[in-house]
């Protein structure tokens, strides 16, 4: 008992040393976190609600917001089935290539979106290595929607794959190699073993993979083309705004991108907090 007191006694910080940090945290998320997001708002709000509306209802907004939400609707769950099958391969099963695998899908976070971009220009681009094959059977990809939703998927598919793979790995294979014992089949183990255990885990990395994909700015600036009221998402319609010297229109279109956050930091913190629950109650 008074080892483990000395112990406490040791490890306990100083209050003006609490008071210290807990000031320097607060002041650094203050300076760079609700700062930014005030002065958005402020921005976005400079000449009134009427103007912030009409920024907001102007024909090539809506577009970019549709693009927007269309490119993440494709992306998202696409990425959603491929993180699944990817950590569950990996997770519960040995086989050549495994290594590789992981590695790359880690690849896009060693990758510049810019240069992605760029790939998929020489990829499906004029003078590509696909492109003459695509015009042929005209398929038209870059600087349209079929390359933002690429070039989305590419920046997006770690998420989910990596918030699985180690919870997967830390759960091991007992349980779904007792319901195959039991007669279970694949479908049936998947539902009613594998996924209850990820389910949190799963959420968080589609809540991860459904924010990148809606505010993704560099690979698809690249394959985009800027074609308004087509192939614009909201980061750049955001950019055309600013550049034109529309700065509250491009602080207005701005805000919906910056409630979005909000929105999804919320819902992440919530999953987090109904993560943390359910296994405190399991305990």
């Amino acid at each position: 008992m008074r080892s483990s007191g000395v112990t406490a006694r040791a490890t306990r910080e100083p209050v003006a040393v609490k008071v210290a940090l807990t000031v320097l945290a607060l002041g650094f998320l203050g300076l760079f976190l609700v700062v930014p997001l005030v002065a958005v708002f402020a921005q976005a709000l400079e000449k009134g609600w009427a103007a912030y509306a009409s920024a907001l209802r102007e024909p090539m907004a809506l577009s970019a917001v549709k693009l927007t939400l269309l490119t993440a609707g494709i992306a998202v769950p696409l990425n959603l089935v491929f993180g699944v099958a990817a950590a569950w391969a990996i997770a519960k099963f040995e086989f050549p290539g495994r290594n590789a695998l992981v590695t790359l899908i880690d690849l896009p976070f060693g990758v510049s979106p810019v240069i992605s971009g760029m790939v998929f220009i020489l990829l499906f681009g004029r003078q590509g290595l696909l492109g003459p094959w695509a015009q042929a059977h005209d398929l038209k990809i870059v600087f349209a929607v079929p390359g933002l939703v690429l070039a989305t998927l590419f920046v997006t598919f770690p998420f989910v794959a990596r918030e699985l793979i180690p919870l997967m790995q830390a759960e091991g294979t007992e349980e779904e190699e007792a319901a195959r014992v039991l007669g279970a089949s694949g479908w049936q183990m998947f539902r009613r073993v594998t996924l209850p255990n990820i389910k949190w885990g799963l959420l968080y990395g589609v809540i991860l993979c459904n924010a990148r994909a809606m505010g993704e700015f560099g690979a698809v600036s690249v394959v985009s083309g800027h074609i308004r009221g087509k192939t614009n998402t909201l980061p750049l319609h955001v950019e055309i705004l600013y550049n034109e010297y529309q700065f509250q229109a491009a602080f207005a279109v701005a805000s919906v991108l910056t409630l979005l956050a909000l929105v999804t930091l919320l819902a992440k913190t919530v999953v987090e907090w109904r993560g943390r629950r359910e296994v405190s109650d399991v305990d």
